[in-house]
């Protein structure tokens, strides 16, 4: 996309191009939003449960509480079930601050469809974020007792970090084992969880910071898996596990990662 987009820059006589950063906003956006469509259609035959590649990153993308939610494992999956404009109009509004107008040139919309497009959005974000933002200590916390509850195995233990209603979301891409479709409740997840942990020779788990955030890294027999919590009242409502190994190339690397 990016190569797309410089590509055409590189092709415009700038002299003509009134407002740059608008140009450029309009011409990135409709790229994105193609980009999305090609990758909706490509999902359809996605096996199993599809969640966003994890990303290493520092502690120090967390001081920003705001932008490090933005790239949050929980925050980009709740945005993969809008649909491209309105997921378009999210970013740029939420996370962007730009203005209504600016949002309707980019998408081809007007700014009265874009408002309520904004607003929907918004809802359907918020209607599945935790009730009460975590902080990082917190969030570190619940996640260092529950690999420590997978470490040793222990039912009751991984019982008592999740929430009653916890789900489970696994993403191996038919390339390795996962449950193809999330599994729900707490006694079924922490059956699975330890049935994992008896079935093989050698578990690490480190804490690890994922997209802002502190998670998890698990090695079942040396091959890795990426865990990310959502946190809500002290216990794990959400867990994302990633597996797809085309997904796991930078668990090595911290990525920088600024606004």
């Amino acid at each position: 996309m990016l190569q797309e987009s410089w590509l055409r820059w590189a092709g415009v006589d700038h002299a003509q191009v009134r407002d740059a950063r608008a140009y450029l906003v309009r011409l990135v956006t409709r790229q994105a939003l193609n980009r999305l469509r090609t990758l909706s259609r490509s999902r359809e035959e996605y096996v199993g449960e599809w969640l966003p590649e994890p990303l290493l990153t520092s502690p120090d993308v967390a001081e920003d509480v705001e932008f490090a939610e933005s790239v949050s494992i929980a925050l980009l999956t709740v945005l993969e079930t809008l649909g491209p404009t309105e997921r378009a109009v999210f970013v740029l509004r939420e996370v962007f601050e730009l203005p209504y107008g600016e949002i309707a040139e980019a998408v081809g919309k007007s700014a009265a469809a874009v408002r309520q497009s904004a607003r929907r959005a918004r809802a359907h974000v918020a209607a599945r974020q935790p009730r009460v933002r975590v902080t990082p200590s917190e969030q570190q916390a619940v996640v260092e007792r529950f690999l420590t509850a997978l470490r040793t195995g222990r039912w009751q233990e991984l019982l008592e970090v999740m929430a009653p209603d916890v789900v489970l979301v696994t993403d191996g891409g038919g390339l390795v084992a996962a449950a193809l479709a999330p599994i729900h409740g707490a006694e079924p997840v922490a059956t699975l969880l330890a049935n994992a942990h008896r079935a093989v020779t050698a578990l690490d788990t480190t804490t690890v910071w994922l997209n802002g955030t502190p998670a998890g890294r698990i090695d079942f027999d040396g091959e890795p898996t990426a865990v990310s919590l959502v946190v809500d009242n002290g216990r794990v409502t959400r867990i994302y596990v990633v597996r797809n190994p085309r997904k796991l190339t930078r668990l090595d690397q911290p990525a920088e990662l600024a606004r």
